[in-house]
């Protein structure tokens, strides 16, 4: 999937601005799936094809709003 066919929740509304794309942001797939892009955590292994990503509360709560939650 390219990132031209997510929608991108966060970082264009009240919250922290990133034009760069290498930042924490919250996407919708077509299905209203997530996807969420941040900085890889250590926190703990998880299982084969999964990975932890940490994203700062603020995105998190932009997302929320934009989702109308």
């Amino acid at each position: 999937m390219a990132r031209e066919e997510l929608t991108r929740l966060t970082g264009k509304f009240d919250g922290p601005n990133c034009d760069d794309d290498d930042c924490p942001n919250v996407y919708r797939t077509a299905s209203g799936s997530i996807v969420v892009q941040g900085d890889v955590s250590t926190a703990f292994q998880p299982p084969e094809g999964e990975a932890l990503v940490e994203i700062p509360k603020a995105v998190l709560r932009e997302a929320v709003r934009a989702l109308g939650w």
